[in-house]
């Protein structure tokens, strides 16, 4: 058993020790590929998850010096078929970069991985003729042993990310040396996986390992079931540790995956139910690293779109453009990359993106109040300032500051559509986070209020039950709150309530607002 030639069981062993969610099957998908024309895949997810648990979940099942079937024998893989046909049959590769990365230089990262894989190969295999190059090894070894490699390579992209232009040339020309031969690949390697956050780097548009099966957030194909947990599995999470679910899925829902549905962060899934507390556990790793990074570079005024998604708007992009790597010179490359990293989903129908959940309108919340750039300080504080407005009461301020926000916000052509009109009062009010949790569409009385902000618990806010109008009047929205019982219906949650009618006329360009203290009946 070695640190990078059959690493053993121990690693996946460690993770069903604690609470297990099932994604074994993930192996069968990987085993549809071994030895046919897509034997090489890479799987790119956010940090926190599962990439890693999967990389150990691989080399436990494809490690052919050790016995897995006690792991397995009770998981789904167990029951799936073909399960035996490669259990503990292949010599394993594993390399996890980061790993690596944290022990050598920068200009000896590729030499240093050959030589140490090499190495434990001919420890393995003393018999072996090293070969003029890494690959000639393995094919050495294949030849000697009539058996093929399963490589796993967890976090391929983080010399990418971290490296020099020189040392990330290096490593790409070391992975085309292994996987673009048309003799040699096929020959060493049954199957290879590699983890990741990018995509594999496009250079001059062309993939710089086109003969790799990409899954990614903007299209997880195949591995959609695995790219988190299933609303299905937290629920049963829920269930088993007494946890409120619709707690858990407002914070934690939200990247919507077409074939499979709402997934989950399992990282902060399982922390929220060991902790019994639900918080961001995003800003716990690195991955919340580099937002302040985003917003303060504002390209193509990216700072006026992560206040609008913020505030809750859909964005549409184009993610065509994006060139795989940490540079961006368009808003769409950035909010692309965004979805990589996590701090976004993206409607594959649609192709919009929005921010998922709580916890990440959270981060974006903190991270926002810490650019110091001037414009999104006074963003900051007019969205706070007409909050305060709302709540004292004060109706031509919030009706004035709608004016501006809807003017910037929409171009000439579309200022005159109800959805231009809800877009602007989202962006105004995309502060709200700090004070209130906001509902849209929310079914209550008779009906559906447009939008809600119930107060967190003890900031001292009242609830804001607001309508909006077109062509028509703020008194119009005002009654129609009353007649449709919309008010009512949130009596039960105990604080003041305020009736916002909010109307935009198309003719005279006037915005009115009506602010109404509702009295229980």
């Amino acid at each position: 058993m070695g640190n990078y030639l059959n690493p053993g069981n121990s690693g996946f062993a460690r993770v069903l020790n604690s609470k297990y969610v099932d994604k074994t099957g993930l192996i069968c998908v990987v085993n549809s590929t071994i030895d046919t024309g897509i034997n090489l895949t890479c799987v790119t997810r956010p940090r926190r998850f599962g990439k890693s648990y999967a990389a150990q979940m691989l080399c436990a099942y494809y490690d052919r010096t050790v016995d897995s079937h006690g792991l397995f024998e009770k998981l789904k893989i167990a029951k799936k078929r073909g399960y035996m046909d490669h259990l503990n049959r292949y010599d394993v590769i594993y390399i996890d970069m980061t790993n690596i990365m944290g022990k050598t230089k920068p200009e000896s990262f590729v030499s240093f991985i050959e030589n140490a894989v090499t190495e434990e190969l001919l420890a393995e295999y003393p018999d072996t003729r090293v070969g003029n190059g890494f690959d000639e090894t393995l094919s050495s070894i294949v030849d000697q042993t009539g058996n093929k490699f399963i490589m796993i390579i967890d976090e391929w992209d983080a010399p990418i990310r971290e490296l020099d232009d020189h040392a990330v040339d290096e490593y790409l020309r070391f992975l085309r040396m292994l996987f673009k031969s048309s003799s040699t690949t096929p020959k060493n390697f049954a199957a290879v996986y590699m983890t990741g956050i990018l995509p594999i780097k496009k250079i001059k548009t062309q993939s710089a390992l086109s003969d790799f099966e990409e899954y990614t957030m903007l299209a997880p194909g195949d591995f959609a079931e695995y790219v988190g947990f299933t609303e299905k599995e937290v629920r049963r999470l829920c269930k088993g540790a007494k946890v409120d679910f619709d707690e858990m899925k407002r914070w934690y829902d939200g990247y919507e995956l077409k074939t499979v549905g709402p997934v989950y962060n399992p990282n902060s899934v399982m922390k929220a139910i060991r902790s019994r507390t639900f918080d961001s556990y995003w800003s716990q790793s690195s991955a919340a690293d580099n937002l302040l990074d985003f917003i303060s570079r504002d390209v193509a005024g990216l700072r006026q779109t992560i206040i609008a998604l913020m505030g809750g708007v859909e964005i549409e992009i184009d993610t065509t453009g994006y060139n795989n790597d940490l540079t961006y010179t368009t808003r769409d490359a950035a909010l692309t990359m965004l979805v990589h990293l996590g701090y976004l989903a993206y409607n594959q129908e649609t192709r919009t993106v929005r921010i998922p959940n709580e916890e990440i309108r959270l981060e974006f919340a903190r991270t926002i109040r810490e650019d110091r750039h001037a414009e999104t300080m006074k963003r900051v504080m007019e969205s706070d300032q007409l909050i305060m407005d709302t709540v004292h009461g004060n109706e031509k301020a919030v009706a004035a500051q709608m004016k501006l926000i809807h003017e910037e916000s929409s171009s000439t052509m579309n200022r005159n559509r109800e959805d231009s009109l809800r877009a602007a009062i989202q962006v105004a009010y995309f502060a709200y986070k700090d004070y209130y949790v906001k509902f849209e569409e929310l079914g209550t009385g008779e009906g559906y209020a447009d939008i809600v902000y119930l107060p967190k618990q003890g900031k001292g806010v009242p609830i804001l039950l607001v309508e909006l109008k077109w062509k028509q009047d703020a008194d119009t929205a005002i009654r129609q709150i009353k007649t449709k019982g919309y008010a009512r219906g949130l009596n039960d949650y105990g604080s003041e309530m305020l009736l916002v009618g909010i109307n935009y006329d198309v003719e005279t360009k006037v915005y009115e607002c009506k602010i109404e203290k509702w009295q229980h009946p």
